[in-house]
């Protein structure tokens, strides 16, 4: 097999695409050929040495694929099975990566692999920090922080989805138009606009019921101040680079929660969640209540250019690698 391989911490371009001996499968386990790999902004913070998960070199990035089983010792994945796969322990910029049942999805008929890659990790994590953490309900005002990106590009669906009202934030005219044609009620140019000042006048003062933040930082901060009474804060991620304190006087006289969604601790500790997360997307996808907004569809071999932009929040939706197969 072949894959892109960093053998320091560093920028995408420390990567080096080699031949690496295909691993030995286990029992239980099925190889897949890759024929779409997802880019994620933890894939950047893996490669950098500065994710929750820090790899040991010579390492593998990718967290998300889809494809085709070669070779399986797993009786319910037989070869030839098209599938999606979440992989823990990354490993996913690569021609073939090795999974398990527990974190392995059987395609619906005719899903294409650009979609099946793109519609596991952000879609598993905005389907849980909505419905799970945040008890979601048909009328809420969610809003949603960086809706132009990977995972709140999937938010915004889910959160209309599910009958919720969504404002959501963008940096820029462009990544807001992109959040209406996902559905956002209203969208948000932080870079020249108050959002804290637009959500109380949009909510007549109330504030957010669910604010969804992979932002952290500043943003954070900012958000406290508009999310409504028994609101709940699902803090996702800090793509701004600060972890905020949450202030405890404040969500006591508020009566406001700040909870946290970690998608990797759900795959490990809860698979049956996962799945059943899994699940409840592919029926929705069937009944086109989502599709992921994958805006670059882009060869394997552009896979460092493609990390970097993304790093550089130069696109919006997901962003995928293909192989020839």
């Amino acid at each position: 097999m072949h894959a892109w391989r960093g053998h320091s911490f560093g920028s995408p371009e420390i990567l080096v695409w080699e031949e690496v001996d295909d691993p030995p499968l286990a029992a239980g386990e099925a190889r897949i050929e890759v024929a779409a790999s997802a880019i994620n902004f933890p894939d950047v913070l893996f490669t950098a040495g500065a994710h929750q998960v820090k790899p040991t070199p010579p390492f593998i990035p990718g967290f998300e694929v889809a494809g085709v089983v070669v070779e399986s010792r797993e009786p319910s994945l037989p070869p030839g099975t098209r599938v999606a796969a979440t992989l823990p322990g990354s490993g996913g910029y690569a021609t073939h990566v090795i999974a398990g049942p527990r974190t392995t999805y059987t395609l619906p008929d005719g899903m294409p692999f650009e979609d099946a890659a793109a519609l596991t990790i952000t879609y598993q994590t905005g389907y849980l920090a909505l419905h799970r953490r945040a008890g979601i309900k048909p009328g809420d005002t969610v809003l949603v922080h960086a809706g132009a990106g990977g995972v709140g590009s999937a938010a915004i669906q889910l959160a209309k989805a599910a009958g919720a009202t969504v404002i959501a934030t963008a940096g820029g005219k462009e990544k807001g138009a992109v959040c209406r044609a996902l559905g956002a009620d209203v969208a948000i140019d932080y870079r020249h606009e108050d959002f804290v000042a637009i959500v109380k006048e949009r909510t007549s003062g109330r504030g957010a019921d669910i604010i969804f933040d992979p932002v952290g930082g500043d943003v954070f901060d900012q958000s406290t101040r508009c999310v409504a009474f028994e609101g709940r804060i699902v803090v996702i991620g800090f793509a701004s680079g600060r972890f905020p304190a949450a202030r405890a006087n404040h969500l006591l006289v508020k009566n406001y929660a700040v909870i946290g969604l970690y998608w990797g601790t759900y795959s490990r500790a809860e698979p049956a969640v996962t799945r059943g997360a899994q699940d409840a997307l592919y029926a929705m996808y069937g009944r086109g209540a989502i599709k992921p907004l994958v805006s670059a569809a882009l060869p394997m071999a552009d896979a460092k250019a493609a990390m970097t932009a993304v790093a550089s929040r130069a696109t919006t939706g997901k962003v995928v690698l293909t192989t020839q197969r």
